[in-house]
């Protein structure tokens, strides 16, 4: 069967040697990954969705879709730094509203230097955007542009950005929203580690914390009243929801690969033959392989033409459907390995708690499944 998202030829190999080499040390330290960034900013990956004429390769939502899901079968965390990289990449050039000559720089400091941006936007009592609410971070006006405060978390990539999109509102009578563009080398930004997880420990998504930081009047985006946000960019949303998909569908698939090994590798005395020749074995590699062709189909039709046509309810159901696949997909493959697959000496104790997270990206099932519901009751 046709690999889909995980099409390795989008990277080369020495750099997804190198990229799966390191990724269990990582995982094992909760260490950043900045020689398997170092490695993609080498072949050129990490200004894939610059446009050409900054230096970058313009890339299709489908071939940076390709090149996440590549990368995800060697390193999940990598993946969601390049992953974040790419969307934000390409929201920078073509929907952020920034003022070109900012945009262009940030494009231009990817192509040069490999410079990583990643939005900013959940917080300790706001929890995730998406569910509504103003935040608690606030710009205020100064003589100078903006003075920004705030606490953010979950920050993926932190320890290695050299931007961050920083989901803020006014200090007006009538608070206005939006995104600034912070240098976040500037004074007054302080990165707490925070990050201790189950899944993703090498992603650095720690706390940073903006206290009366100075932007310039020209890195502040479009803002808008709350109420101005409802409607979520459909571009930006088919590009999460692509991206994201196809990461956690390339650790579907390495876990895919290790139970196949396995599966032949293995020949216990009492069988005389390889687990391979065993029907319930093959039945549990075939669910797995219809979770694959599954999410497969659905990130082409997702990525198709950049997502034109698609709803805001049609992605979020994509989303949920790909993540559980990805999920499950996993546990099938842990199912063939036993103890085997539960031991840290293998990486598919890792592709499972990597997968995991894959259920908690925005949107999360429950909104997801409420908005499909009232798109069809028309409510």
């Amino acid at each position: 069967m046709m690999d889909g998202f995980a099409d390795q030829a989008a990277v080369p190999a020495a750099v997804l040697a190198a990229i799966g080499e390191a990724a269990a040390r990582h995982d094992r330290d909760g260490s950043f990954p900045h020689d398997s960034l170092a490695a993609l900013h080498g072949a050129g990956l990490l200004a894939l969705t610059v446009p050409a004429r900054l230096g970058g390769a313009g890339a299709s939502l489908r071939s940076a879709a390709r090149v996440v899901g590549a990368v995800g079968g060697a390193c999940a965390s990598t993946a969601l730094i390049l992953a974040m990289q790419l969307a934000h990449q390409h929201r920078v050039a073509h929907g952020e509203n920034l003022p070109p000559h900012v945009a262009d720089a940030v494009g231009r400091a990817a192509v040069r230097d490999g410079a990583l941006v990643n939005a900013l936007r959940v917080e300790p009592a706001l929890g995730t955007p998406a569910r509504g609410g103003l935040p608690d971070t606030i710009a205020r006006r100064a003589a100078d542009g903006w003075r920004i405060t705030g606490h953010k978390i979950y920050s993926t990539g932190s320890p290695g950005l050299t931007w961050g999109l920083v989901w803020a509102r006014t200090d007006e009578a009538t608070p206005r929203t939006g995104s600034f563009l912070v240098p976040l080398d500037a004074a007054g930004v302080r990165i707490a580690e925070t990050w201790d997880h189950i899944g993703l420990r090498a992603s650095g998504s720690h706390d940073v914390i903006l206290d009366d930081v100075a932007v310039p009047a020209d890195h502040a985006g479009e803002l808008r009243p709350l109420e101005g946000w409802r409607a979520i960019d459909p571009v930006t949303l088919v590009w999460h929801t692509v991206l994201v998909g196809a990461l956690y569908t390339g650790v579907a698939r390495a876990a895919r690969d290790w139970a196949v090994r396995f599966a032949h590798d293995r020949k216990p005395a009492n069988l005389g033959a390889s687990l391979a020749t065993l029907p319930r074995v093959q039945e549990i590699i075939g669910r797995i392989e219809e979770r694959l062709a599954v999410n497969d189909t659905l990130l082409n039709a997702a990525a198709g033409d950049g997502g034109a046509g698609q709803t805001a309810a049609s992605l979020g159901l994509y989303k949920t459907t790909l993540a559980e696949n990805a999920v499950r997909a996993v546990e099938e493959a842990a199912s063939i390995g036993g103890n085997h697959a539960l031991s840290r000496a293998n990486p598919l104790e890792r592709y499972w708690r990597d997968a995991l997270c894959a259920r908690v990206h925005t949107p999360q099932s429950d909104s997801a499944h409420s908005a499909a519901g009232r798109a069809a009751l028309a409510i």
